[in-house]
């Protein structure tokens, strides 16, 4: 069975950094590009960001460019979210999502809490 496990969120003070890591299950990781998502509460679910399968392209949502920074390890089938100067309107949970690049089969994580207070 695949798995998607995040890690990393927590409770950080408006300026504050955290990295989050979604380790996976999966057989080929380097077959499928991954994306980071967050859902606040009475929001729908926003792309945050992504990476080819490669690790050659990346994209970022404009509310989170110039702060955070996606990679990727596929010796170790991880992806990560570098998150710096975060700010209250970061909260939310962070999910984190595979596609397969061949059928465009898609996993979900099951998300990590991230809160930016003071």
């Amino acid at each position: 069975q695949v798995q998607l496990v995040e890690s990393g969120g927590g409770l950080v003070e408006p300026g504050g950094s955290l990295t989050l890591s979604c380790a996976t299950s999966l057989f080929t990781f380097s077959n499928y590009d991954m994306s980071w998502y967050r859902q606040a509460p009475g929001k729908e679910r926003e792309l945050v960001a992504a990476i080819s399968n490669t690790g050659g392209s990346t994209n970022y949502a404009d509310s989170v460019k110039g702060r955070f920074t996606m990679s990727r390890d596929n010796a170790k089938n991880t992806v990560y979210l570098q998150m710096n100067r975060l700010k209250p309107e970061d909260t939310a949970v962070y999910y984190c999502k595979a596609r397969w690049t061949n059928s465009g089969l898609v996993y979900w994580g099951q998300g990590t809490q991230v809160t930016v207070s003071s």
